[in-house]
């Protein structure tokens, strides 16, 4: 049994996703807070680490250029092991330089893997169970963020919080998880020979787009919507867990149903329901006055993150599978270029007016709604968008 497991593609993925998680999440959801209780960040420094974790994820394009030379797989798990080893030494001295360091080699793994997780989801799924199976990768993700943030909570209630602790023993399980499929998991073949070269493909300049803006909707979140809980509301990090905690057993409650949900309805119409529920939050961002407001919020947001499985599911339908790979590359790349300017942007406009950077991020997600509408009911290679091509009816 344990054999027919280790020898299938999905539990591949499942293991990167779940090394990916205990890697990130904790040093994610522990951030603000050792950022302003141990090395006095404001929002300046926090804007200038998040845009500084988010330059490898703008270079994710020299993916395809290591790909010549190592296989997807292995590259992946050569990813998890660096996201691991950037994670466990994130508390080692508490100055901005070695956190702004630690950061950087722990973003290098983060954005390869996720690359690469992306990479070879879409070309080893069919394009009938992409939808259902990248739900419960997101399912999985979630159940393990419960388990670890879960223990992370009940040590929290009994000890003092040593970060340096917590992050070198998330940084050296993921670490581990990569030796494991290293040594246990055969190395499978990637199918379809993927074109091993930089390219912008006209055809799919829809879907560059909307994942353009899909990166400027998340660094938003990621970066200001936590941090408000923290510097406005004071919310302790006892309390950020615990709610990192309630969001994990709603996405692995939710996400499962939202993939069936996106294979039923289709993509236009699962990501025209996410940009108006965005736009909807993000405008009550930027004037709420109330903590448990802010919670609400925060809970809606994080479960609008799913919906972005239909951005994969519409390339997956209309790309060359030759093209996967690379435009996995690319499409990291364009996620990242406003990654990579914003957070120190808005970090500056943070401290004039918080409730600014909400309304922008309103915009973004007024533009993404936009442009989801050209997407075809029965998107297709010649049928990219609803501007080319003659729909079936």
């Amino acid at each position: 049994m344990l054999s027919k497991l280790l020898n299938e593609r999905k539990t591949f993925l499942y293991l990167l996703a779940i090394g990916n998680t205990i890697a990130f999440a904790t040093w994610q959801v522990m951030l603000n807070n050792f950022a302003v209780e141990h090395v006095d960040f404001t929002g300046e420094e926090i804007g200038i680490l998040q845009s500084l974790r988010e330059v490898p994820g703008f270079l994710a394009f020299t993916a395809i250029l290591i790909m010549v030379f190592i296989r997807q797989q292995t590259f992946a798990i050569l990813a998890l092991l660096t996201l691991g080893i950037g994670t466990a030494i994130t508390a080692f001295y508490p100055t901005a330089l070695w956190l702004y360091f630690a950061t950087v080699v722990m973003s290098i793994g983060f954005h390869y893997l996720e690359t690469l997780h992306s990479s070879l989801s879409l070309q080893w799924l069919s394009k009938d169970e992409a939808p259902k199976v990248l739900g419960k990768i997101l399912s999985v993700r979630a159940l393990c963020n419960f388990m670890i943030l879960g223990t992370l909570y009940i040590y929290l209630m009994f000890f003092a919080v040593n970060y340096n602790v917590i992050y070198m023993l998330a940084g050296f399980t993921a670490a581990a998880i990569g030796i494991f499929c290293w040594f246990a998991i055969p190395h499978f073949d990637d199918g379809v020979a993927q074109k091993k070269s930089l390219f912008l493909r006209k055809k799919y300049w829809l879907y560059y787009l909307l994942t353009f803006f899909a990166g400027a909707r998340r660094q938003i979140f990621v970066v200001f919507a936590g941090f408000l809980l923290v510097e406005k509301f004071d919310f302790p990090i006892e309390d950020v867990v615990m709610l990192t905690l309630v969001n994990a057993a709603l996405t692995f409650y939710l996400a499962p149903k939202i993939g069936r949900l996106i294979g039923y309805i289709g993509e236009r119409r699962a990501l025209t329901l996410e940009y108006i529920g965005l736009i909807i939050i993000f405008v009550s961002y930027a004037f709420v006055d109330t903590i448990e407001f802010a919670i609400a919020l925060y809970l809606l947001d994080h479960m609008f993150f799913a919906m972005a499985i239909a951005i994969k599911t519409y390339f997956q339908k209309i790309a060359d599978p030759a093209d996967i790979a690379a435009t996995s590359s690319i499409s990291f790349t364009i996620n990242h270029i406003a990654a990579v300017v914003l957070p120190a942007l808005l970090g500056l406009v943070w401290i004039i007016n918080h409730s600014a950077v909400f309304l922008i991020g309103a915009a973004i997600a007024c533009a993404s709604l936009v442009l989801s509408q050209l997407i075809p009911d029965h998107p297709r290679p010649s049928a990219e968008t609803r501007l080319t091509g003659k729909q079936p009816i």
